[in-house]
């Protein structure tokens, strides 16, 4: 090859190698076209064929799992379409949790055994003592079952402290029967866009444990009069020839503050009013709605 010969040292390399490469691409793409053209008629021909193409894939595919850093090794490779989270993500998950309960939650298990596993497992995380104080668990459960009017009755009662409620009654010797119960002015002064709708919302908040309806009054009796005013309450009143306003009140319980602290107000360290506890002697039913 006097081509190659002219070439001194590693030039004459390249180029013998470009020259012999040169001729195996020849030699190989007429071979190619052959062995098509051979398959088009032949059976066995396109066997042998598709077996050929398939170790020269298999060839590369080792080439690359040798050559390239971080490729998935033998029978490893549906892992590589698995999405791990990364370090940043695990450190943000919650801590009450960690992945293998979330996984475990994931699919509710209410045999007795696995209420058992979580009761002692709620029991272990409540001696945790370095474990961080967060909210109550019903809290986001809670935010789900709220109607936007009932978060402001929620925050007028948490700012403005208990308001005062009147039930009529007719004005027998003993209790009277009930003519109107639970009226209030809570709607008004909370500003809800449904004004009708209160008697369900108070039903709403009673049920989730935020509110109680307290038999007795709020402390402040000048509350009473412009309650006992309102159009409702007078109507009520001139129903009957006999009628008595007997004063309530609307109160948050404490797991109710505890909710509007950490879920409704600005700043939960500020001061508001104080609401009395609950008492199986001093509730009343809520308004019917």
């Amino acid at each position: 090859m006097p081509v190659a010969r002219a070439m001194p040292g590693l030039a004459r390399v390249t180029g013998v190698a470009a020259v012999n490469a040169s001729a195996w691409g020849a030699r190989a793409y007429v071979r190619t076209g052959l062995r098509l053209a051979h398959a088009a008629v032949d059976g066995e021909e396109r066997a042998a064929l598709a077996r050929d193409t398939a170790d020269a894939v298999g060839m590369v595919s080792d080439l690359i799992r040798a050559v390239l850093p971080g490729t998935p090794e033998e029978g490893h490779q549906d892992d590589a379409h698995v999405v791990r989270p990364t370090a940043d993500q695990d450190r943000h998950a919650p801590a009450d949790h960690p992945p293998t309960e979330r996984a475990a939650a994931a699919v509710q298990d209410d045999s007795p055994e696995a209420l058992r596993r979580r009761g002692a497992d709620l029991l272990q995380r409540s001696r945790d003592v370095w474990s961080p104080q967060v909210g109550h668990p019903a809290y986001a459960r809670i935010l789900d079952e709220l109607a936007p009017d009932e978060a402001r009755i929620l925050l007028h009662l948490m700012q403005d402290g208990p308001q005062p409620s009147v039930d009529v009654r007719t004005g027998g010797l003993r209790s009277g029967t009930l003519i109107a119960p639970g009226l209030s002015m809570i709607g008004a002064r909370s500003g809800v866009r449904f004004g009708e709708r209160v008697p369900a919302y108070l039903n709403n908040l009673g049920r989730l444990g935020l509110v109680w309806f307290s038999k007795e009054g709020v402390r402040d009796p000048m509350e009473y009069q412009v309650l006992e005013a309102q159009p409702d309450v007078l109507g009520a009143l001139h129903s009957v020839t006999f009628a008595k306003v007997v004063r309530r009140s609307i109160q948050l319980t404490p797991f109710g503050v505890g909710f509007c602290k950490a879920c409704l107000v600005a700043d939960p360290g500020a001061q508001f009013p104080e609401h009395d506890a609950p008492s199986a002697a001093g509730s009343t039913e809520p308004p019917k709605g």
